[in-house]
């Protein structure tokens, strides 16, 4: 991991969010475009090197590779994750929602919106060596859909996200272990696992 690639992550999920803010097409449309385009330019460059399988553990990651160093990185994204949600969780909440009242409200929607991405990215970039590009949206989203399935509040959704992601780690890490299976894949097939039971407890929970 270095600077650049860091930097490269930043651009490229603000040109993302410029471009979503363009058109009239979804989020998760801008975002499978852009993955896709990114995903093969990078491939396509890796290949023209001629040691591509050097690079190979970047398409499902090594979770037991990080080191504490990486480990350190991961908590200063952590505290810098928390203190912008501190202080704008409000505003985010309200801009998700309703663009238009949040900006009749004072607040900066397209701050709000580049800053929120940053972040993403940042974590994205710093965690992709040991998630694996093939897994990393997966990692991203299952968590939340699950939360949604059964979450009555923003902050339970929020709860429940952060409960199911950690739920999927550890149990992931522990069963990988005793069952041999790569750590990535198994996270995210505990993620799934978790997704259908919540789907399945969905009407009993909301009715």
């Amino acid at each position: 991991m270095n600077l650049s690639m860091i930097f490269f992550a930043m651009a490229f999920a603000l040109l993302l969010n410029y471009v979503k803010n363009k058109t009239s097409y979804g989020a998760d449309t801008i975002i499978s475009v852009f993955s896709s385009i990114a995903i093969a330019l990078g491939l396509a460059i890796l290949a023209q090197s001629g040691n591509f399988n050097k690079y190979s553990s970047y398409l499902v990651g090594d979770l037991l590779s990080i080191t504490p160093t990486e480990i350190g990185y991961l908590l200063l994204c952590l505290i810098a994750v928390l203190v912008f949600w501190h202080f704008s969780f409000n505003q985010l909440h309200i801009t998700s929602i309703n663009p238009t009242l949040a900006k009749s409200r004072g607040i900066n929607t397209k701050l709000m919106d580049n800053i929120f991405v940053v972040l993403i990215a940042i974590i994205v970039m710093i965690s992709i060596r040991w998630i694996g590009i093939l897994l990393i949206n997966s990692l991203l989203i299952l968590p939340a859909a699950s939360s949604r399935n059964i979450a009555k509040s923003m902050r339970s959704y929020h709860l429940f996200s952060i409960i199911f992601s950690l739920f999927s780690g550890i149990t992931g890490l522990i069963c990988s272990y005793y069952w041999n299976i790569p750590t990535g894949p198994m996270i995210v097939l505990i993620s799934g696992v978790i997704y259908f039971i919540t789907f399945g407890l969905k009407s009993k929970i909301k009715e």
